[in-house]
């Protein structure tokens, strides 16, 4: 069975972790970066990125992220998670900046204008329930970045190699389509590691 972990600093990380499990991996909280050790991918969740950075910095993550990148392990940012992965980000300084992607965060609209959308998305669902709050969107996207999915010609899920983004938070709802899509990933990277 794979190991997912939820970096569980700040945002919805029992609900990923309740998703994880859903899929039928094991699903771990990681509040100390010696616990990515433990781990074959990882979950980065919604929150407030700008809140996360500053956790992620007071508890030492910043290299041991870098670090699991590095190996090759799937990462897999929601919302805040996203603006973590980006490699640019509109007016701010990056964070792990693994993706090559440019975020613009906030780009819907405050917290009043959370909204929901049923989205197609490329190799997860025709039909996926969509949770926007506060989020960000992918205004580029590099070469090597596949597109998964768009809302209003503003692209909301991508994937790099073994890296997912979305901008949305696909662990509010009761569809794990998406969960399950990156848990494939992990699986697959895991594999790869015992060829």
């Amino acid at each position: 069975m794979v190991k997912v972990g939820v970096l569980a600093l700040q945002g919805a990380v029992r609900e990923h972790i309740r998703s994880v499990e859903e899929c039928g991996a094991e699903g771990i909280a990681i509040k100390k970066e010696e616990q990515l050790k433990e781990v074959d991918g990882l979950i980065l969740p919604g929150g407030e990125s700008t809140a996360m950075r500053r956790l992620i910095d007071k508890y030492d993550f910043m290299d041991a992220l870098k670090e699991f990148a590095a190996e090759g392990k799937p990462m897999f940012g929601t919302c805040a998670g996203l603006i973590l992965l980006a490699k640019n980000l509109v007016g701010h300084e990056p964070h792990i900046g693994v993706m090559d992607i440019t975020v613009e965060r906030n780009s819907f609209g405050r917290q009043v204008d959370s909204f929901e959308a049923d989205l197609a998305i490329k190799d997860v669902a025709d039909n996926f329930p969509a949770v926007f709050i506060r989020a960000p969107h992918i205004v580029e996207a590099g070469a090597e970045v596949e597109i998964l999915s768009k809302h209003n010609d503003r692209i909301v899920a991508a994937r790099e190699g073994q890296f997912l983004g979305c901008s949305f938070h696909p662990e509010l709802t009761d569809k794990h389509d998406l969960t399950a899509y990156f848990i494939e990933m992990v699986k697959e990277a895991k594999a790869k590691q015992f060829v």
